[in-house]
């Protein structure tokens, strides 16, 4: 499929790519049941009331694409505000407080829950600040599921997995070395900046073993001439017309799928195209 998706797009530079189909959803893995099982039954609320959230704001972001708003970056919009560092009855409570509270759950112990769904590898906490009518600036707790959460969280509540990564997607590893180098374009990255493994997967003229699949050719080694003309002065990693059209393609779809990986300056790819 990977060859297939990759010889339409190399070829028919005018033509919209193909609708990728997501693989089919899987039951829930044994590790993850085995780690909801784990929580005590006050994480496990936590837990899956975060994820409730989580998938309610996807929801709410999917809605603005659909009425042409915009839409910030699923890293950002993924940090769900779990609390003001302020008393409750001056700012009120976060929209996941509500969720928590209906459920029982109040706000003594909130931090030492989520700290050791933290230590867990479950959530992400991070803190920021953000300006409220009543006391002006505040500080804010926000929180997010990790991958490992996310499929906990799925199977404690008894729903399927979510579906894998479309098959023509690069790995999460594969795809922060392509957006690096994205990232530097159209000046290129410099060649002792990317090396080893990846190479054999993205770079044009490499093959990830003997007698193996060529590699996905999405970038691309290239002379820099010297300001006189003469010579090579060096080599810059850049995109291939193939890693440029991947990138602009599938940057939405990435950022969804592994929204922990930097794509600063990539937008301007999308612009250049268009």
């Amino acid at each position: 499929m990977r060859m297939v998706m990759d010889a339409w797009m190399r070829t028919r530079p005018d033509d919209p790519s193909p609708v990728l189909a997501s693989k089919r959803s899987h039951a829930p893995s044994k590790t993850a049941m085995a780690t909801w099982n784990s929580l005590n039954e006050r994480q496990q609320v936590y837990l899956g009331e975060i994820m409730r959230d989580d998938r309610m704001t996807e929801t709410e972001m999917w809605m603005r694409r659909v009425q042409r708003l915009p839409v910030p970056r699923a890293v950002e919009w993924r940090r769900l505000p779990l609390a003001l560092k302020a008393a409750p009855a001056v700012v009120g409570y976060t929209r996941l407080q509500e969720r928590l509270r209906r459920r029982g759950v109040h706000d003594p112990g909130a931090g030492q829950t989520v700290h050791a769904l933290q230590r867990r590898g479950l959530l992400i906490i991070t803190e920021d600040s953000v300006e409220h009518p009543a006391v002006g600036e505040v500080g804010r707790v926000l929180v997010q599921l990790s991958r490992r959460g996310r499929a906990a969280a799925h199977a404690g509540l008894d729903e399927p997995r979510e579906p894998d990564p479309p098959t023509h997607l690069l790995s999460e590893w594969l795809w922060g070395v392509l957006a690096r180098v994205a990232a530097a374009e159209p000046a290129g990255l410099k060649d002792d900046q990317l090396a080893g493994r990846s190479l054999f997967f993205i770079g044009v003229g490499y093959r990830n073993k003997a007698g193996g699949q060529p590699s996905r050719g999405l970038v691309d080694s290239v002379p820099v001439m010297a300001s006189e003309g003469t010579h090579v002065a060096e080599y810059r990693w850049r995109l291939t017309q193939l890693g440029r059209r991947h990138v602009v393609e599938y940057l939405d779809i990435y950022r969804e799928v592994y929204p922990s990986v930097p794509t600063t300056g990539i937008d301007a790819l999308a612009a250049d195209s268009t």
